[in-house]
């Protein structure tokens, strides 16, 4: 029997795959949280697809998502990733990363953890449950999102804007906006 799912995600293996294992689950660790917020930023103005496919590509340029290396990078990776046709050539999202990767640790020191952090936003402190029929009705952005992306953006966070910013609450299940009918609600 075929499993219903929300209807975002097609019928791409790789896009179901994300959706079934991945978007809407609660993430507790900081260095998942730090791979969806690099590929987040690098979604801006693209498709999540996109993103997914080159996802490989960004664990290898990005040194596997650890945070402190990628901190440490300097203007010759910014040139040597221009060049990398495994992940999106876009020199303001390269330079973002390293600078979210800077402040990402700043949050860290500060909230203890960078889910800590995030979580401080949500109401007691867990995720949203949302009670969607259809694609339609979920929103783009909230309120929620707004807080959050005004406050990155004070810390000095680049390309997390109040949609990528809801867009990343759904993916790490800090919102979970899978449709009532979604086998994985």
């Amino acid at each position: 029997m075929e499993k219903t799912r929300c209807g975002w995600c097609g019928t791409d293996p790789l896009y179901v795959k994300y959706h079934d294992e991945e978007w809407g689950k609660e993430v507790t660790d900081d260095h998942k949280m730090f791979e969806f917020l690099v590929l987040e930023n690098a979604q801006a103005g693209l498709s999540w697809i996109t993103i997914l496919r080159k996802r490989e590509g960004y664990r290898n340029a990005f040194h596997n998502f650890d945070v402190e290396k990628v901190a440490k990078m300097t203007e010759a990776d910014v040139e040597r990733l221009m060049q990398d046709t495994g992940i999106i050539r876009n020199r303001n999202k390269i330079k973002s990363t390293i600078t979210n990767a800077i402040h990402f640790i700043e949050v860290q020191k500060e909230f203890g953890s960078f889910c800590a952090y995030m979580r401080s936003f949500l109401p007691e402190g867990k995720p949203i449950i949302n009670h969607w029929q259809t694609i339609a009705e979920v929103p783009a952005f909230t309120p929620l999102s707004d807080a959050i992306s005004k406050d990155m953006k004070k810390r000095g966070f680049k390309f997390f804007g109040t949609t990528i910013c809801y867009a990343h609450l759904q993916a790490v299940g800090y919102v979970n906006d899978h449709l009532i009918a979604c086998h994985c609600r």
